[in-house]
């Protein structure tokens, strides 16, 4: 069983992790390539050229790779960490999972909404139900994670509002297929970095899903 309680696929690609030394299917770290300055560069999209540096989509096993320079280790050569290296791959997976889950509703992917998510998943046409962090705790606590699905609270309401045209979104859901495993791949590195402590809300707790952007 691979981290995050999944069943490990055997013919998922796997890579090593320069901080723990954990072989890993590779949906659970980030890529990194030495660019043409010798700079580290984060590859969230994985199409870079390069050698890959791999590293556990978690915030602490990160920072462990930055303070130990376990990245010059890993490149075989000298090479410089922006100082915003952490806070860059974090705000480049929110805006990949935002973008996912626009393309997502287009062609009836995605709905958000108490009442929509909640029909979805009185039907079982939700496999991820996503609400924000900033949300409600007493609201979202009256909707489940899809039987066999999964959930996540990473994204602000702001955030989650944005990839549905609105000014504000607490509760999403996303149905079986299509953009599906691509949101639930690029959101669970963003909960590794985010966590689910709530220091992301701003010290604010949003209300309804609005209506209109």
């Amino acid at each position: 069983m691979s981290r995050g309680g999944r069943d490990k696929d055997r013919d998922e690609p796997e890579r090593r992790c320069i901080v723990s030394g954990e072989v890993q299917p590779k949906q659970g770290l980030i890529r990194f390539v030495v660019g043409p300055n010798a700079q580290v560069v984060p590859d969230l999209a994985g199409k870079l050229p390069g050698r890959g540096i791999w590293v556990t989509a978690d915030r602490a096993t990160l920072e462990t790779a930055i303070k130990k320079n376990l990245f010059t280790r890993a490149a075989r050569m000298q090479v410089t960490v922006p100082a915003d290296l952490i806070e860059t791959i974090e705000a480049g997976l929110a805006d990949r999972v935002v973008s996912l889950i626009s393309l997502a509703r287009r062609p009836g992917g995605a709905v958000c909404g108490f009442e929509k998510v909640k029909d979805w998943l009185d039907k079982g046409q939700a496999k991820v139900l996503l609400q924000a962090s900033d949300g409600s705790e007493r609201g979202k606590q009256k909707l489940w994670t899809p039987p066999g699905g999964r959930y996540f609270g990473c994204l602000t309401a702001q955030e989650l509002g944005l990839a549905f045209g609105r000014d504000y979104a607490i509760h999403a859901a996303l149905a079986a297929g299509g953009l599906a495993s691509r949101v639930v791949e690029d959101a669970a590195k963003l909960h590794g970095l985010r966590g689910s402590d709530g220091k992301y809300d701003g010290g604010r707790s949003a209300g309804k899903d609005t209506t209109s952007a």
